[in-house]
């Protein structure tokens, strides 16, 4: 059974960081990309960042872009998300998802396995 856990969300002031963790079991983590995405009250879930399966290439929603950084460690099974200079537009729930593939994508029908996610917000 696939289970992803993540950890890291808080309230932070505009301007400030974050590190989201998701630990995953039950799959083999090395073989599958890796995908964060959030959703706002009200809002359609959205691509925020995805990572391949080696952590070689990486890929951005604009908004997050040279704010937000996808990593992976393998040996770990975890993948985290960096968030700097935090926005109160970043204000959402983020979600983890594990990819069908090896390859990255933005579109969540390409992620079969999601966390239960962990809230973010950011003060003005």
């Amino acid at each position: 059974q696939v289970q992803l856990l993540e950890s890291g969300g808080g309230l932070v002031q505009a301007g400030g960081s974050l590190r989201l963790s998701c630990a995953a079991s039950g799959l083999t983590f090395s073989s599958y990309a890796m995908g964060w995405f959030r959703q706002a009250p009200g809002k359609d879930r959205e691509f925020v960042a995805t990572i391949n399966w080696r952590g070689t290439s990486t890929y951005y929603a604009d908004s997050v872009k040279g704010r937000f950084t996808i990593s992976r460690d393998n040996a770990k099974n975890t993948v985290y998300l960096q968030m700097n200079s935090l926005k109160p537009e970043d204000t959402a729930v983020y979600y983890c998802a594990s990819g069908r593939t090896s390859y990255g994508s933005g579109t969540t029908r390409d992620y079969p396995y999601w966390g239960q996610g962990t809230q973010v917000t950011v003060s003005s």
